[in-house]
């Protein structure tokens, strides 16, 4: 029995209205063919940022040295970076639907994908979507169960002002100190009676 054929295609992106973390709403078009009757799919997908098929100016490849390393080594360290791992129930359906897969995201500098969005100025971020899957559906008043091949998969480019929308509204982002670091900063906050680690680093740096 040959299994329906299933395509995916990633329609657009929006930054979450309501998540307890930062997260971007992305629309999947999921389309089966055959007429099949589907009952369910629980899909899962693999997000990856192909920065290979984007250009960069100076300002944009100052910015990433801290990931790609200096402009003369980019033909070497160049590469897809993995982003995220998320995964959606669809309801079912019959021929197509639409289903908004979400993905939480984080402004810590120490991840990869982190630091290639916070390097970009505009433009757009080449994703990868691999889709993993199982699919159930009628045929025939019987239940059938069918996994979607490997090479499942849609590309898309993300708008860089999209992410950068919602991370303007946490107004924040995460920097990773060693412990010894972290207890040196506790004490000079409590030695200036400083109120927030704002307050801590803007003292700093006044000092240097």
């Amino acid at each position: 029995m040959i299994s329906p054929q299933v395509r995916i295609e990633v329609e657009g992106v929006e930054p979450a209205a309501a998540t307890a973390v930062p997260a971007l709403d992305f629309t999947l078009a999921v389309r089966v063919g055959d007429g099949a009757e589907v009952r369910s799919l629980a899909l899962a997908v693999q997000i990856r940022i192909d920065a290979t098929r984007r250009g960069y100016d100076d300002r944009d490849r100052e910015r990433l040295v801290a990931l790609f390393g200096v402009p003369g080594d980019w033909s070497r360290n160049l590469s897809s970076l993995l982003w995220a791992q998320a995964a959606v129930q669809v309801p079912g359906f019959i021929g197509e639907t639409r289903v908004v897969l979400t993905v939480p995201c984080t402004y810590d500098l120490e991840v990869a994908a982190a630091k290639f969005f916070h390097g970009l100025r505009d433009g757009d971020a080449p994703l990868d979507f691999l889709f993993t899957g199982t699919l159930f559906y009628a045929d025939g008043g019987r239940l059938q169960v069918a996994h979607l091949p490997r090479d499942t998969d849609a590309e898309f480019r993300m708008p860089v002002q999209v992410w950068r929308e919602l991370m303007d509204r946490q107004d924040n982002a995460w920097v990773r100190l060693s412990r010894d670091a972290f207890d040196r900063l506790y004490a000079y906050k409590v030695r200036h009676t400083l109120t927030g680690w704002d307050d801590v680093v803007r003292a700093l740096l006044a000092e240097g």
